[in-house]
């Protein structure tokens, strides 16, 4: 068994399904279907097996060569390796929370929930 998107006419993800094989997921619902590796992130795969960059969810683009999220906010790039988006600055990795700001384009502390 193996795990396939269903992908609309804009190659975005509509569902992800457990099937046999890409025959049977169109043969038996129709439509347009892609493999996708739910152990797959970033073009890595635990045993070196990565299959169209990331794991495939609903919302998600497939431009034949790998799935991505949409794009969060405006500024930010697809990284064409990992296909995973990059803010233009790098989060600060002090242990603090941070939230993009996308005005100021920077990241703004923010207090934990507690």
């Amino acid at each position: 068994m193996a795990h396939f998107a269903e992908l609309n006419d804009d190659n975005v993800v509509l569902r992800v399904i457990v099937a046999d094989n890409k025959e049977w997921c169109e043969n038996n619902l129709g439509g347009t279907w892609v493999q996708t590796s739910y152990n797959t992130h970033g073009g890595q795969h635990p045993e070196g097996r990565p299959l169209h960059k990331n794991y495939a969810g609903i919302g998600y683009h497939f431009d034949g060569v790998g799935f991505y999220a949409p794009q969060p906010f405006p500024s930010w790039i697809k990284d064409e390796e990992t296909y995973i988006w990059q803010a233009p600055v790098a989060m600060p990795d002090d242990g603090k929370l941070y939230s993009w700001d996308e005005d100021s384009l920077s990241w703004i502390e923010v207090e934990p929930l507690v």
